[in-house]
């Protein structure tokens, strides 16, 4: 006889989906404001308030509901802006193209994860 708990747990464990990623950090990470963000990217507080808008850098509320930043908020941007002037890309098209360079640098991760090469080397 086989437990009914045991094949419910099981059941569920494959029908469910892959369980979302919940970090939590021993030390707190700290958070950048609006006005820091903006500074060390060298861009005006509102350009980045239509950025977060437009969804090309995450930012999320504080509790006063001010925008606040993950510390590689300066970096996103400083690549946004490269794109802009150096590809003489439009906003929508520089969400595209930074979603497919995420894209590409996961599968070079599995790839290189897995252990296997491809005959051509990586294109970044």
């Amino acid at each position: 006889m086989s437990d009914p708990r045991a094949e419910a747990r099981q059941a569920s464990r494959l029908t469910a989906a892959a369980p979302a990623r919940v970090r939590y950090a021993i030390v707190p990470v700290p958070r950048l404001s609006l006005q820091t963000v903006a500074r060390r990217s060298g861009v005006h507080p509102d350009l980045v308030r239509r950025f977060v808008a437009l969804g090309l850098v995450e930012a999320e509320r504080d509790a006063s509901g001010g925008l606040v930043f993950e510390p590689t908020a300066p970096a996103v941007l400083a690549r946004v802006q490269r794109l802009r002037t150096g590809l003489c890309l439009n906003y929508t098209s520089i969400g595209l193209v930074l979603d497919l360079l995420d894209r590409i640098s996961m599968l070079e991760a599995a790839l290189r994860r897995a252990g296997t090469r491809s005959e051509t080397p990586p294109w970044t």
